[in-house]
């Protein structure tokens, strides 16, 4: 399952994520790349949750086969350096992955991606959902337009949902379980989100600030994950990945494996 959060600031966005891949429904390992630059040279990066791979193929080295395909010019995903926007990657990034690769395979992947980064020659950064559920062919969505900031987390999400929004991710249920009408959960579910909703980001934090509040809320989702007895699959945990991307410097990694010397790391 794992977990992935992105904290988007005026100054850029902090991607991080830790590394469980869950293959099969029931195999987790701990040393998946969670988070890929999707073009060399551009601001452009892309998390990942869900199942870790398509068919016989890992997400890794098919978002990696799509990077090579952006940069081809010949090719009908290629992108336009000074021309591209954030909707035109999320949407080849979404006919590659369940056109060409999931509906072929069977159509039973289960996925979400979050592609951040900045459209060519704009001053801020957006953030885009990718996700394939089986045949569904689901729409990309715009999660965090230019002009919008703050925090934004997926994959095992009930720690961050009791941290920030302060209800376990079943309130709604255990309403309805004390008799309360489905209707009535929901309205008390939204008002209690409302006020108790922790503002932890605000758009002039500095970026290092943005790094280390990314880097504590994947700390505490992996721990609270470890911790429980019950009720959390373990399906998160590993080694921390964490990338930013910034209009000046583009992609640039801040923490992450090395499985290979440097160099050969991309």
């Amino acid at each position: 399952m794992t977990v992935i959060v992105s904290v988007k600031i005026n100054d850029g966005i902090v991607m991080a994520s830790d590394s469980a891949s869950t293959f099969t429904n029931t195999q987790v390992y701990e040393h998946a790349e969670k988070i890929v630059n999707l073009m060399k040279g551009l601001p452009i990066g892309v998390m990942v949750t869900g199942d870790g791979g398509i068919g016989s193929e890992s997400l890794t080295t098919l978002l990696k086969d799509l990077r090579k395909r952006f940069g081809d010019e010949q090719d009908s995903m290629y992108l336009e350096p000074s021309s591209y926007t954030m909707e035109a990657v999320a949407r080849r990034l979404h006919d590659f992955l369940f056109k060409e690769k999931s509906i072929p395979s069977g159509g039973t992947a289960s996925i979400l991606l979050r592609v951040c980064g900045y459209s060519a020659g704009r001053p801020l950064p957006e953030v885009w959902q990718v996700q394939l559920e089986g045949a569904t062919p689901y729409k990309v969505v715009l999660v965090h337009p230019e002009g919008d900031f703050g925090v934004n987390w997926d994959g095992q999400y009930d720690a961050l949902n009791r941290l920030i929004l302060g209800t376990p991710t079943n309130f709604e249920q255990i309403a309805v379980d004390w008799g309360m009408p489905q209707s009535n959960a929901a309205a008390l579910g939204a008002a209690v989100r409302q006020k108790a909703h922790e503002t932890l980001a605000i758009p002039t934090m500095p970026i290092q600030d943005a790094i280390d509040l990314a880097r504590y809320l994947v700390e505490v989702t992996i721990g609270f994950t470890k911790f429980s007895i019950v009720k959390q699959p373990k399906a998160v945990g590993g080694p921390i990945e964490i990338a930013v991307i910034t209009k000046h410097e583009g992609f640039r990694w801040v923490q992450r494996k090395h499985f290979y010397p440097a160099e050969l790391n991309d």
